[in-house]
């Protein structure tokens, strides 16, 4: 007879909730610290990544070669106790080489021949797509059953991916020979599309200085896969007011260009607006970044703060835009100047 086991544990309390943020606060503090023994300066880029982080979203980041992109995703996995596996993305790589593939093995005693599943490297808790748009559609595809569902379909059969699953995409915007641009669905699939800038003097002169001597500091692990779990689901516990929501909704529904009360400049330059998948990460992105900030409650701020790098590739610009030099991130930021909170 078939036992079911029944979920007898309390439910957070607001007290237990608010203990949790106190700690993830300080968590943060421990993990900016740890970050900064390798990565110099990149502050918005690393604060990105932790709100998409425990908002359970995936990541593209754009940036030139030598940025420390790479370093980056696999520093932060390392000082979080992540499992971790990089894929360099080329022009031969096929789904199987992402997902996994069925292998046909012998049994030498029996003579029986069966098929076995050989996991991919897409089964790790952080995957690193470097240099995502050097693979055909048909090989970026392999990531996007994991990236929506959190599993895998190979041969047949479907496979469930250990939790928490990030994949922090990089690319590179200056060289496009040999690239194939990320379909629509595919740059839908990411919650920040974060830009990765030229460092100031000054940090460039700290990066010199740190990375061209023979020692390098070792990293203290702050947090558990659990506890990253346990803080994930902590977020989606964190009150959004309704003007909150509203003015996330009414900031994304302005993008596109069919509706009604959309500004004129939107309707002249744009194409294609955000679907209801930004709203969900503004909102979401919003109760991450509060109470990374030890609050428990998400504001319009925060919604502002992240609306770029959320809205910039789900805004397609028009042939006009592109012609007169109109790019997606000038729109949204004419839009945060027109949409009031």
């Amino acid at each position: 007879m078939a036992t079911t086991t029944v979920d007898t544990s309390a439910p957070p309390t607001p007290d237990a909730d608010l203990q949790a943020v106190r700690e993830l606060h300080e968590a943060r503090r421990l993990l900016l610290a740890e970050i900064e023994k390798r990565i110099v300066g990149q502050k918005d880029v690393v604060d990105s990544l932790l709100v998409a982080l425990f908002a359970r979203g995936h990541c593209l980041f754009v940036g030139v070669p030598g940025l420390a992109k790479t370093l980056l995703i696999s520093t932060v996995a390392d000082v979080l106790d992540l499992s971790f596996n990089r894929i360099q993305f080329t022009p031969d790589l096929m789904p199987s080489d992402i997902t996994g593939t069925d292998v046909l093995e012998e049994d030498h005693t029996t003579g029986r021949r069966a098929f076995r599943f050989v996991a991919g490297p897409i089964f790790a808790n952080l995957l690193l797509a470097d240099e995502i748009n050097r693979t055909p559609p048909k090989t970026q595809a392999a990531l996007l059953q994991a990236m929506q569902e959190y599993r895998v379909t190979a041969g047949g059969e479907t496979y469930p991916l250990e939790l928490p699953f990030l994949v922090f995409a990089t690319q590179n915007p200056i060289e496009q020979e040999g690239t194939y641009p990320l379909p629509e669905a595919q740059l839908d699939r990411f919650m920040f599309y974060v830009t990765v800038s030229y460092p100031t003097a000054q940090e460039e002169r700290e990066i010199v200085r740190s990375t061209t001597i023979a020692t390098r500091p070792p990293l203290r692990r702050i947090l558990s896969p659990h506890k990253i779990r346990e803080l994930q689901d902590l977020v989606l516990r964190v009150p959004a007011a309704d003007h909150v929501i509203k003015y996330a909704v009414d900031l994304v529904r302005s993008t596109r260009p069919g509706e009604p009360d959309a500004p004129d400049f939107v309707k002249e330059n744009v194409s294609w607006g955000a679907g209801p998948r930004a709203s969900q990460y503004l909102v979401l992105g919003a109760k991450s970044r509060a109470i990374l900030d030890g609050r428990m409650a998400a504001s319009v701020e925060d919604v502002r703060a992240l609306a770029k790098n959320v809205l910039v590739h789900r805004v397609i610009a028009n042939f006009r835009a592109e012609s007169e030099g109109v790019t997606s991130a000038e729109i949204v930021g004419r839009l945060l100047e027109k949409v009031k909170g």
